[in-house]
């Protein structure tokens, strides 16, 4: 029996500890991906726009891939199963867009990246829906502030080791490590706790009922639409910023500089985040998500100045607004969506945000191609924008918060002296 106790005792203790690895593992792969597929599709091919569409490919289905995904896995009596085979069948993947790269029709090939990409919110949101089964009670704060940072890792780490790979064993090494890294996360995954009560034990529904019950769960939580919002236009300026940081890292010397830009501030992403696990009560996440566009405006304005001697204070400044923001995000995330449903609403915001940013880093390459600055101080504006998202839906939610006591007030019955009661 003590035995058994001193079982439980580990678990409990070192169960978001395991979570974390996983993520880590299967985030620092995602990451990995993307630039992989770049390098490999450019050495097989030599063209760069082969390259771009294997990326776009990857990316830009997970619109399609995140929602349903999220219903299946909220329908899920071991989540931690399905999210295996997810991570499974995303490694496979990548693996066969590899194989298939010169071999076989480029069509075919993106064919692959785009099935392979539906399964893409599986990574992030996925994981991180199933956080308070982990993580329960008044641990939830602070692990979520420490899953953010996986994310952060992750972006620091996987670019940076493709491009060693690259270097070292050729492009093709980069997209392997990346399917290998995602595999080593199955562990982690099969380890998930068990739903007690899974949607899929109540009543049957339709995929497609469960579907448009998330959409109405996003739609009609201020707090939640609010954020879902805010965080996918921000997304969209940060693809721009993405875009852009070959080009900056021109003006240090090369192209190749972009990576340090980029590794400097998923760095201070990292450490912005550090501070807010050790205090994830001193701001309120709604005050951080609108705070980050700002402080993220800022940063591409100070670049758009073309300043060398700006550029690493400015990417420091981003990282400051990108890592508090996503942190804010789940807790908002968690704090409004309804258990059977958390899921559906995680992986559906990843989705969104995906395709946010594959829309800013379509836009911004043709115009980074005329006006660097330009490119940069439109940037600029989209997080300005966001931050508009952000009051307009506050706004919004005065009003009806108005016009439902003015209801009140007026359907409440007069006192003895003919004065309404408040």
């Amino acid at each position: 029996m003590s035995y058994l106790r001193n079982v439980t005792f580990v678990k409990k203790r070192y169960a978001m500890w395991w979570y974390a690895v996983g993520a880590v593992a299967a985030r620092t792969g995602d990451e990995m991906s993307g630039p992989a597929l770049l390098l490999a599709g450019l050495a097989v091919t030599g063209s760069a726009s082969t390259a771009s569409w294997l990326l776009a490919g990857i990316t830009v289905s997970a619109a399609i891939g995140g929602p349903v995904f999220g219903v299946l896995l909220d329908r899920a009596a071991r989540p931690g199963r399905l999210l295996a085979w997810a991570l499974g069948l995303y490694a496979v993947g990548l693996a066969a867009v590899l194989a298939g790269l010169g071999r076989v029709p480029l069509v075919a090939t993106i064919l692959i990246a785009v099935c392979a990409g539906l399964l893409g919110p599986a990574l992030s949101g996925g994981w991180t829906s199933q956080l308070p089964r982990v993580a329960t009670g008044g641990r939830l704060p602070r692990a979520n502030a420490l899953d953010a940072m996986t994310f952060n890792l992750a972006s620091l780490v996987g670019p940076a080791l493709a491009g060693v790979l690259a270097g070292v064993w050729g492009a093709p090494a980069g997209v392997v490590a990346a399917a290998a890294l995602i595999c080593s996360a199955l562990p982690s995954a099969l380890a998930l706790p068990a739903v007690p009560d899974p949607a899929g034990s109540r009543p049957a529904a339709s995929i497609t009922s469960d579907l448009l019950a998330g959409v109405r769960v996003i739609l009609r939580s201020r707090g939640l639409s609010r954020a879902t919002t805010t965080s996918t236009v921000s997304c969209a300026g940060q693809g721009m910023l993405i875009a852009c940081v070959p080009l900056l890292g021109e003006s240090l010397g090369s192209a190749g500089h972009g990576a340090i830009l980029l590794s400097v501030t998923a760095a201070s992403a990292l450490a912005a985040n550090a501070v807010l696990a050790r205090r994830p009560r001193l701001l309120a996440p709604d005050t951080v998500i609108w705070c980050s566009t700002i402080v993220l405006a800022v940063a591409l304005v100070l670049l758009a100045t073309g300043r060398p001697a700006l550029l690493i204070a400015a990417m420091v400044i981003a990282g400051i607004g990108e890592g508090p923001q996503l942190t804010a995000l789940f807790a908002v995330r968690h704090r409004e969506a309804p258990g059977r449903l958390r899921g559906q609403v995680f992986t559906t915001g990843a989705s969104l945000k995906i395709t946010g940013f594959a829309l800013g880093a379509g836009v911004a390459g043709p115009l980074a191609d005329r006006s660097l600055p330009g490119a940069l101080l439109a940037a600029a504006g989209v997080q300005v924008l966001a931050a508009l998202c952000f009051a307009w839906h506050s706004r919004a939610r005065r009003r009806v918060r108005r016009a439902g006591a003015g209801d009140a007030r007026r359907a409440a019955p007069p006192d003895a002296h003919g004065r309404v009661r408040t």
